[in-house]
């Protein structure tokens, strides 16, 4: 494939690349178009296949250049015809409903610079030739000529065929406003305006593949190749596209892990740093998971890969990246909007401009058409629409190398609203893995009491009950076998041991089932003072005996809290834990309020109370488990813990934070507000430079070169400054 640069690009002419396909039916179709990447040629498309009978919807998603077409058609012929037609060149990606990772790992061509080196010498030679001359001379004509031939030819190719389809896009004004210029005879302008615009348009592109090399670096993060354990017992080095699931595969000091796996033997420390955004290298054992992407820093060791290549943490990662960046932001909703009406409200003010004063006040013709051309070149809002999408990808790019993944652009704008957060308790505020501290036996034998509870709690996968399960496994006793297990949700558990049935869970399940007593009060209430959660093992008879669980803070909970407040967050801690217990924690780390005995139901009910109740500012909802997803799903923007590895939170979290460092919550804060300022700024400068050039063509002092320079500068400054998020 050729290189493209922009709109109006010098990229040479390919044809239409397309894959033999049977008939889909009906469906999506994805295509890559390579010189698809401004809203010129979005507009251009959009109105081409739009109309079309069978085309359902089109999403464009311009940083990668890509294009899926919904359709109701038995053959794509229509669709790709109709793109040849308008110039576009376009490759089929693939067919079906879902979107697989479409970003080039090709490294592009380089830059044929020669016609535009030849395109400015010319332009220039015509301008001082024009000057020693005094005026208009053949060698000017021919100069100008030569200069808008090597470097504007593609711009004036694509402005026919908007033209053709009846679409006002930068070609085709630009196309009219240096031929408008030839024809009064500013050869010499027309020369430069054409050359500016082609140069321009370069360099634009140049710094657009910035932004979509943020996204292409994340590829290049996984090694193409693994070394891999065959059946004979040797290692040889396979693609890493090829290695099956269930392979072991080995790992020397320095390299790169190639696939998610977990560790079958050795011992390392690993720089989770691209994946979790973790500053400090982790420790990797037998039974660790590692991810691809990921640095071997010290020590050898093996793997099970549990993912192929296209399914790892890293290959989601950047797919939800991808589908992001497809996700129209409110800004940019609000800017594509409004270029839709300013160009061409613009070019019928020049038409106005170019027939109204002459005729109706008797002014000269080829003064306020020389005007009327000037507005053309400021006509197109390139600038102030490409700003948009480049500043939302940089700072999706951004975070996402933090280890923060946020799933489109309307999170990463709305974050600045954040107002109140909720946070479950544990595995987000605490460690998730409790230990047991207290045991008092109130009926029975101590040890069978033990024993039972335990083999009840193994049943279980909530961390409270793992740390009983585990207490008393590390103590040698022999758990039993558990018939008819059930789970109370936010309550507890229920089996039958030996014929009998016994229930394990918090006060709330006691008292449900009418086991509770002063005596037994007294001591919960003991314990939930010290911050511990108390879980109770009963019969029908009564409760048989009291275990102590306490959680250990994360050492950055307290950081992260103090941080939301210093941005203005309210903060808020929703737990199924007893209210003696979530006051403790809350007190601990600074949080605001906490509200304990909370079910599933009940964190969404709160969820949505301070949905209703509120001032206009956004509801976040933090968590780590199932038990969340109701809550999660409900706030205005849900933060899911521990993402790596984790296909559920990647897929279904609008933010999710790779590791488990809640710092990171402000960190997305402080990076939306300073993508909606960079945006304000972007917007305020391309209108801005607009609305003086409108005032300078109308007072005369505004030329057509110092337009096209104006213009296509704004274009500049606004896509570098939307790349400045890159290094936030």
């Amino acid at each position: 494939m050729s290189e493209c640069k922009a709109s109006g690009c010098g990229c040479s002419s390919v044809p239409l690349t397309l894959v033999e396909t049977p008939p889909v039916g009906s469906g999506k179709a994805l295509y890559r178009i390579d010189n698809m990447d401004c809203p010129t040629e979005e507009a251009l498309i959009r109105n081409k296949l739009g109309p079309l009978d069978g085309v359902i919807g089109l999403d464009f998603n311009l940083m990668q250049r890509t294009l899926m077409v919904s359709h109701r058609l038995d053959s794509l012929a229509l669709v790709e015809t109709a793109l040849r037609n308008i110039g576009m060149q376009a490759e089929r990606i693939e067919s079906g409903g879902e979107t697989s990772t479409v970003v080039s790992t090709e490294l592009l061509p380089k830059t044929n610079w020669w016609p535009m080196a030849l395109a400015g010498v010319s332009a220039t030679l015509a301008e001082v030739v024009y000057w020693i001359n005094g005026g208009n001379h053949w060698v000017v004509m021919a100069l100008a000529l030569v200069a808008i031939s090597t470097g504007g030819l593609p711009t004036y190719k694509k402005g026919w065929i908007a033209l053709k389809n009846r679409n006002l896009n930068m070609n085709a004004l630009m196309s009219i406003a240096v031929t408008g210029a030839m024809v009064i005879g500013h050869w010499p302008e027309a020369a430069m305006v054409m050359f500016l615009f082609a140069l321009a348009e370069v360099i634009e592109a140049k710094s657009l593949d910035r932004a979509r090399n943020a996204i292409r670096g994340l590829m290049d993060l996984a090694p193409e190749t693994a070394t891999v354990r065959q059946e004979d017992g040797s290692w040889i080095g396979m693609p890493a596209k090829a290695v099956p699931l269930g392979a072991v595969a080995r790992l020397r000091p320095g390299e790169r892990i190639a696939l998610d796996g977990v560790v079958t033997s050795g011992r390392s420390t690993v720089n989770q740093a691209p994946i979790t955004g973790e500053s400090l290298p982790v420790d990797k054992a037998e039974g660790d998971s590692v991810f691809a992407g990921t640095i071997n820093e010290a020590g050898s060791f093996e793997y099970r890969v549990t993912a192929d290549a296209s399914h790892s943490t890293l290959a989601r990662i950047i797919h939800a990246i991808e589908s992001a960046q497809g996700s129209r932001a409110p800004t940019q909703r609000f800017v594509d909007k409004f270029a839709r009406i300013y160009t061409p409200t613009v070019f019928a003010v020049a038409l106005l401009v170019a027939i109204v004063p002459p005729l109706a006040f008797g002014g000269v013709w080829m003064d306020w058409v020389y005007k009327a051309l000037v507005l053309l070149v400021i006509a197109c809002p390139c600038a102030l629409v490409i700003s948009t999408p480049v500043t939302i990808v940089s700072g999706l790019a951004a975070a996402a190398r933090k280890g923060i993944l946020i799933k489109g652009g309307v999170y990463l704008e709305e974050g600045r609203k954040l107002m109140v957060l909720a946070l479950d308790k544990t595995g987000t505020i605490t460690h998730g893995k409790p230990a047991q501290t207290d045991f008092i036996a109130l009926s029975g034998d101590a040890n069978q009491t033990r024993i039972l509870a335990a083999s009840l709690a193994a049943r279980s996968d909530h961390p409270v009950s793992l740390a009983i399960a585990r207490a008393a496994t590390e103590a040698g006793l022999v758990l039993h076998e558990v018939a008819d297990f059930a789970a109370h949700l936010g309550r507890g558990v229920r089996g039958s041991i030996d014929d009998h049935v016994y229930q394990l869970g918090n006060h709330r399940l006691i008292e449900e089932l009418g086991l509770c007593s002063a005596e037994i009060e007294a001591k919960l209430t003991a314990l939930e003072e010290q911050g511990k959660t108390a879980v109770l093992l009963a019969n029908q008879n009564g409760v048989l005996a009291i275990f102590a669980v306490a959680d250990t803070v994360r050492e950055t909970s307290r950081q992260a809290i103090a941080d939301l407040h210093s941005l203005g967050v309210k903060t808020l801690m929703l737990t199924g834990d007893n209210a003696h217990t979530a006051e403790a924690i809350a007190r601990e780390v600074g949080i605001d309020e906490a509200r304990g005995n909370l079910l599933p139901e009940d964190k969404l009910k709160t969820i949505e109370a301070l949905l209703t109740n509120g001032n206009g500012g956004k509801v976040g909802m933090v968590g780590d488990g199932i038990n969340d997803a109701p809550a999660l799903a409900r706030a205005d923007i849900g933060f899911a813990m521990g993402a790596a590895g984790t296909d559920t939170a990647i897929e279904t979290a609008d933010v999710a934070l790779m590791d488990d460092d809640l710092r990171k919550i402000p960190a997305f804060v402080r990076l939306s507000r300073a993508t909606t300022a960079v945006l304000t700024q972007n917007i305020v400068l391309a209108l801005g430079i607009k609305a003086v050039f409108l005032v300078l063509t109308f007072t005369g002092q505004a030329t057509m070169w110092m337009a096209v320079f104006a213009d296509m500068g704004a274009s500049l400054l606004v896509v570098a400054n939307g790349l400045r998020l890159l290094r936030k």
